[in-house]
């Protein structure tokens, strides 16, 4: 299959003096998306020679700590998602979100 059409998303990421995210900010023109700000990044890369997951995470330094946890919570449900989707697999799928599940209520996070 030839590639018809390429589509960019991407990250601008501002840094104070050491280096730390000061400011987060996404493109994806596709999607409607231009200069979105953000507090945080996830992002996940499979390197298909090496057989291994590449990662960045970033988050701004004033990215609340209750905001965070509630960031991870909502990035494990939709990982337990995505994963329903990518292997069919239902069982271990069901068992992920029982996981989210358990995860929200020790971090007493509120259900929205």
């Amino acid at each position: 299959m030839a590639v018809v059409h390429t589509s960019e998303i991407k990250f601008k990421v501002g840094l104070d003096e050491n280096r730390v995210p000061e400011q987060i900010s996404w493109n994806a023109e596709d999607g409607g998306i231009s200069n979105e700000p953000s507090k945080a990044i996830m992002l996940s890369v499979w390197d298909h020679k090496q057989k291994d997951t590449l990662r960045m995470d970033l988050w701004t330094k004033d990215m609340p700590v209750d905001e965070m946890k509630q960031f991870f919570h909502q990035t494990l449900v939709s990982m337990a998602n995505t994963f329903e989707r990518a292997t069919d697999d239902q069982k271990m799928s069901a068992t992920m979100r029982d996981f989210c599940d358990y995860f929200a209520e020790k971090l007493e996070l509120v259900k929205k």
